[in-house]
């Protein structure tokens, strides 16, 4: 929309329609074997280097180039290059400075990788990372330094970003962007590049060639559908991504909107805070970031000939402590040093621009009473001095020297414009004003009066990324000082935006559970004033569900954060409450052929592979619609996809997690849309019986995250009859006592099989028995093996049920032969897998199906015939068939639906067809039209877990 400046003019224009990848400049070798690319350390001023490349657009001044700094260095271990992944024969090859690229002499002029000092100017879209728990990640390289993840490190859960974690700070806020925030809304969205970290077997997209490498960062995959390629390669593909395989199983982020301010990307996309990475003393910088620890090669014990220097980057460091080690010789000249120093800290400028100030060490004293902190670096390094007789590492802060005058880059907030950004001269009279008069011209907005924008200052920090409105009077040189003064690492990550000073209304949907169930509007509303003083001006009840849930539309940032916390730790009537935060589903944007998929995973089920999962799926897909189920359960899922015309379910967890998520479909199946939702199952779980007969295996054991969404995208729908159990222990006959001891009416769902007797007696005891000690049930041999123990105890077990209840049969008793075992199944599997009704035929009864209307009767008479039937030796005995029963326990019986056991006080079970059937989806006979090999970032669970 604006032309290029005129010469002499005092601002450049940014092309908003170049990308990353276009050809580098070619090196230019300097004294001392130094090869540059673009623009180094003599690039200019600003918050960025001059010349370095937005994400979404070049200077004026040339293409898009990596700015390394290289240098000729001498090979003495095997080396790979890390732009065509080949071994570097011979005993020479090129390494930058700051980012620790390797390359051939004949790839330098072919790199389009940006160097890490420069990579923050080049985030097209500024968004924070989520990072998991710590763990060992084999054979996984760091986005930062390039170096491999030897000691326990962490990745970001809803991309592939793998980092060290004093690599952390310095880590760009380049995270996929999964929904609308006000803030950078796109119509299209690009692909979203990730370096290295590609599977062996992966090829280019381009080339057909490998593109993965065990040895070196090389590579590049987009973190949407999928696609690799080398990074050469990827120029030669259109820049729009159509989400790949999966797009109509993705919920487009275009059709996300949240605004969150200052609610952490962890709590937007439901990832429980005790995943969160424990970084240093996990301050409260402005971006969250931790300690800065030491650089990965800073030896324990420098030689004599060198001399360990601890290196502060600013004010903040300084305080906390916080420091980065450096190995320079002992002769270094002030301007070595101080090249290692920026060299820490991955800035890129001019060395001319800055210089060291000595620091005052702390004295001995000091020193024993506060000793380095967790991952300051200042601990290790500093006994193995003391031990050698070295005297105390130095101490200097690294300085801006002043300026009069800097080039500062402004960028477009939601301003629709044919450029990137603008870069413009400011001097000690430019002010925040003045800057936007200059700015609005360039950008073709000069027809609108300034007061209509303002300059808004943004932190890129690698977990959070936060906003400030800058004062019309406020002095832009100094502020950029003051940043300086602060932090040179938090210099580097800061942007200045012209935004449109419009009201954004606060919007945020809060999903509260835990409590009381069957209460009013007006009755919730009093409940959680009275529990947290919610601003009845600010908050109101939108949505009630029956189950002691509510979801409350809060029209206020700092209350809606007031409430989200405070929440936490809040209980009423003894339940402690859960609160998420739900985006808003756009469903009138949704694509016509758009079915997304509605994720659950039960993270505890399976020998704890579900926390794997639930990782995979979120980079697979977008992370709001992947659910957690112990953070909330199921109603906040289907709360979120109410609106949603048409989607399907997946259950990841055992047949207990999917009865639970399709009682709560049933419970609010009026609320949603999509009434009918088909569900797939992934089983987790030890029987996983409805599992097997919709084919989806006996369990889990590692398969490809991306085939199994590929297997449930061509899943075949069927229908599945569900069961009521009404359970009312006031009718029992013949017990004086059962009114004082009976437990109030209450239904139960079913859609596997209900036991009465020595069945649900086994399952009681393995439940109990998981209960005292959960963390030994992470194996499901195990649990087999807990169940075969339990049953050996009770071989020789005599209770004659048959003498204990009673039952009828569509108003017709029935007579019941000599049993310890009443069994009432719904599908052709029990027990894991085993078929108790038999196969051979009987005119009697029809042959069963799941959606029938007809339940089967069987009979066990005890543990043995339990063990034959598993064995496939023999068959239960048939009872009854029909579609209405009514049992009559005489006395307490151990009774199990689904798995879930419990004890049945004296009384009647009631058990009728439910409502409309369930709709499932069976996985398809033949395999998958479409190979896995085409999804290269799909993570099998076992490879890169957390420990």
């Amino acid at each position: 929309m604006a032309a290029a400046a005129e010469p002499g003019t005092r601002a450049w224009l940014g092309d908003g329609s170049s990308r990353p990848g276009s050809p580098a400049c070619s090196p230019v070798l300097g004294a001392g074997g130094r090869a540059r690319l673009g623009a180094g350390r003599g690039s200019g001023s600003g918050s960025g280097p001059e010349q370095a490349p937005g994400r979404a657009g070049d200077t004026a001044s040339g293409p898009a180039v990596p700015s390394h700094s290289f240098r000729k260095v001498t090979l003495t271990k095997p080396t790979f290059c890390h732009l065509c992944s080949d071994f570097i024969w011979g005993l020479a090859g090129f390494l930058c400075d700051v980012c620790n690229f390797m390359s051939h002499e004949k790839c330098l002029r072919h790199v389009k990788t940006p160097c890490a000092g420069v990579a923050p100017s080049l985030v097209r879209v500024p968004v924070a990372h989520c990072f998991g728990p710590p763990g060992l990640y084999k054979r996984k390289f760091c986005a930062v330094c390039r170096k491999v993840l030897e000691t326990p490190a962490f990745r970001c859960e809803v991309c592939e970003l793998h980092i060290h974690a004093d690599c952390v700070p310095f880590a760009c806020s380049d995270c996929r962007q999964c929904h609308q925030d006000g803030h950078h809304d796109h119509d299209t969205y690009h692909h979203h590049w990730r370096e290295g970290n590609l599977p062996l077997g992966g090829r280019c997209e381009i080339c057909r060639k490998t593109c993965g490498s065990s040895d070196v960062l090389a590579g590049v995959r987009c973190e949407w559908c999928g696609v690799q390629a080398h990074s050469l390669c990827s120029a030669m593909l259109a820049p729009e991504c159509t989400f790949g395989r999966l797009r109509t199983m993705v919920l487009p982020p275009g059709c996300v909107r949240l605004l969150s301010r200052n609610f952490s990307k962890m709590h937007c996309f439901r990832i429980a805070e005790t995943t969160a990475p424990e970084l240093g003393d996990r301050d409260d910088g402005m971006d969250g970031s931790a300690a800065l620890g030491p650089g990965r090669d800073m030896p324990a014990a420098p030689e004599s000939s060198k001399q360990t220097l601890k290196i502060f980057d600013g004010n903040d460091t300084m305080k906390r402590n916080h420091f980065r080690l450096v190995t320079v010789p002992r002769l270094a000249r002030s301007e070595e040093v101080l090249e290692a120093a920026l060299r820490a800290y991955y800035v890129s400028e001019d060395a001319g621009n800055f210089e060291l100030q000595e620091f005052p060490l702390p004295s001995p004293a000091a020193d024993a009473q506060a000793p380095g902190k967790a991952g300051s670096g200042g601990s290790a390094e500093e006994d193995s001095s003391r031990g050698s007789g070295a005297r105390e590492p130095e101490a200097w802060v690294i300085r801006a020297r002043p300026r009069t005058q800097e080039v500062l880059k402004i960028y477009p907030g939601w301003l629709k414009v044919g450029v990137a950004y603008v870069s413009i001269r400011v001097t000690s009279q430019s002010t925040a004003h003045s800057v936007v008069l200059e700015v609005l011209p360039l950008l073709g907005r000069q027809a609108e009066g300034p007061e209509s924008f303002h300059l808004v200052e943004v932190l890129m920090g690698s977990r959070q990324v936060q906003r400030m409105v800058l004062a019309d009077e406020e002095s832009l040189l100094q502020r950029l000082r003051d940043i300086r003064q602060t932090s040179l690492r938090q210099a580097s990550q800061t942007r200045f935006y012209v935004v449109e000073s419009r009201a954004v209304a606060p919007h945020i949907s809060l999903f509260v559970s835990g409590l009381p169930p069957g209460l009013s509007p007006q009755e919730y509303g009093s409940l959680l004033h009275e529990a947290m003083a919610t601003k009845a001006a600010a908050v109101s009840v939108s949505h009630v569900y029956s189950q002691g849930a509510v979801v409350l539309d809060v029209t206020c940032f700092a209350e809606a954060e007031r409430l989200y916390m405070l929440a936490r730790d809040t209980a009423v009537h003894g339940r402690p409450l859960t609160t998420l935060v739900l985006p808003d589903v756009l469903h009138t944007k949704l694509p016509p052929d758009c079915c997304p998929l509605l994720v659950f995973v039960n993270p505890r089920s399976g020998g704890l592979k579900g926390r794997d999962l639930l990782c995979s799926f979120r980079k697979l897909l977008n992370p709001h619609q992947v659910f957690d189920l112990t953070n909330g359960g199921p109603l906040p899922g289907f709360h979120l996809f109410s609106q949603v015309p048409c989607f399907r379910v997946l259950v990841c967890g055992g047949d207990g997690t999917v009865g639970w998520v399709l009682t709560a479909l049933e419970e609010t199946r009026h609320h949603l849309a999509c009434q009918e939702p088909s569900v797939a199952i992934l089983p987790l779980g030890t029987g996983n019986d409805l599992g097997r007969v919709l084919r989806w295996g006996a369990g889990y054991s590692g398969e490809d995250p991306f085939s199994m969404l590929v297997s449930v995208d061509e899943a075949d729908a069927v229908l599945v009859d569900r069961w009521t159990i009404l359970l009312d222990a006031h009718g029992a006959a013949g017990a004086e006592n059962s009114v004082l001891d009976a437990e109030p009416p209450k239904i139960v769902q079913m859609s596997n099989y209900c036991g009465i007797g020595i069945d649900a007696e086994l399952s009681l005891d393995f439940h109990q028995a998981r209960e005292e000690e959960p963390g030994k049930f992470t194996s499901r041999f195990h649990n087999k093996g807990v169940y075969v123990r339990v049953g050996l105890q009770k071989i020789s077990h005599s209770r004659g049920l048959h003498k204990e209840i009673r039952l009828q049969v569509e108003q017709r008793e029935v007579e019941l032969p000599s049993i310890e075992g009443l069994i009432f199944i719904n599908i052709p599997s029990w027990g894991s897998g085993a078929d108790l009704w038999g196969s051979d035929s009987d005119s009697r009864f029809e042959k069963p199906r799941m959606d029938d209307g007809l339940l089967e009767v069987v009979g066990v008479t005890g543990v043995m015939h339990m063990g034959q039937v598993q064995g496939g030796l023999r068959s239960g005995i048939r009872i009854a068939q029909g579609s209405y029963f009514r049992v009559t326990l005489l006395k307490a019986t151990p009774v199990q639906v689904d798995g879930e056991p419990w004890v049945q006080a004296p009384g009647h079970m009631i058990i009728s067809a439910a409502g409309p059937k369930v709709h499932m989806l069976r996985k398809a006979k033949q395999k998958p039209r479409k190979p896995a090999a085409i999804r290269g970032d799909a993570v099998p669970a076992p490879e890169g877990s957390a420990k």
